[in-house]
């Protein structure tokens, strides 16, 4: 099953791909300062009956020429299975598209790192057919970023080291450089990054302790990850159901005055303070033909109030 540490740690390169020219630089890998980027299919099925997909798969053309593929592949722990599908993968890619490939896999721990620099060998005793050497970024490979200047230089950078980082024994002071950092970005950067790390962070005490520190955006249409439950979409969904009872209260208002019903302050207080939709939906149906603001309300809305 996906989790979301998994999904943030690839996802983030199709959303910011400019992140492989510090990520190549990282892993000492030399790559032309300009670089062209675009997201591919991760699908490298041929024809079924098995469908194998690559988290994410990048075209990279630098500025001098000598384009390739980077799959990326999340790793969580060793599985012996890889070895066979990281090898697919990379002949897949390269007979598809006629350029090389290579593979970049991305741990949250440094036992899988190590294991996943392999190198993996396809073949049989006393004959290696292929062998294949992926990139591996994990904990060790990453610098940490506890520097606010330094992760403001580069959020996309200061978000990846963080998610890398997302298991180290106290990442407090990476998450409060990031915090820092995004301060003084843009809502979209601010609203961008805070989500991928909160998801990126799973079910740890650093997402805990980023929620506290992440700040939210003054400004922000929504959320980037919806239905993933992070505070920006919490924010934002609160906000929306306050500007949604807001309008309707205002409706019932409406309505009454333009039918000549009189509303006592006592009631006008009732319904703009009403935070249920549904109880101002009722109240909006009773309001198109009551004759008194009485009548909007049943007797147990009405002994609720008194009390």
């Amino acid at each position: 099953m996906v989790n979301s540490p998994h999904e943030a740690s690839h996802r983030i390169f199709q959303d910011r791909p400019e992140l492989v020219t510090p990520i190549f630089r990282v892993l000492g890998v030399p790559l032309a300062a300009k670089v062209s980027v675009d997201v591919l299919t991760g699908d490298v099925t041929e024809i079924r009956p098995l469908e194998r997909r690559v988290d994410s798969v990048l075209r990279v053309e630098p500025s001098d020429g000598g384009a390739f593929l980077l799959a990326i592949e999340a790793q969580g722990r060793r599985d012996p299975d890889k070895a066979a599908s990281w090898t697919y993968y990379l002949a897949y890619l390269a007979a598809k598209y006629g350029i090389p490939a290579l593979l970049l896999v991305i741990c949250q721990d440094r036992a899988t790192a190590r294991w996943a620099t392999g190198p993996f060998r396809t073949g049989v005793e006393g004959w290696t057919a292929l062998t294949t050497h992926p990139l591996v970024i994990g904990p060790d490979s990453l610098p940490v970023i506890t520097s606010p200047t330094e992760a403001a230089r580069n959020l996309d950078l200061a978000t990846f080291s963080a998610l890398t980082h997302a298991k180290d024994p106290d990442p407090t002071a990476i998450l409060e450089a990031l915090a820092s950092a995004l301060g003084t970005a843009d809502s979209a950067a601010v609203a961008y990054y805070s989500e991928m790390l909160e998801i990126g962070l799973g079910d740890t005490p650093a997402r805990d302790t980023w929620r506290t520190l992440m700040p939210l955006p003054a400004n922000f249409p929504g959320t980037y990850f919806p239905g993933r439950g992070t505070l920006i979409e919490e924010t934002y969904l609160r906000g929306e159901a306050a500007g949604t009872t807001k309008t309707k209260a205002q409706s019932i208002l409406e309505l009454l005055a333009g039918r000549g019903v009189p509303v006592p302050e006592s009631v006008r207080e009732r319904i703009t303070g009403c935070t249920d939709l549904d109880t101002l939906n009722r109240w909006f149906n009773r309001a198109i033909t009551a004759t008194s603001t009485d009548e909007l309300f049943t007797e147990a809305e009405a002994e609720a109030a008194a009390e």
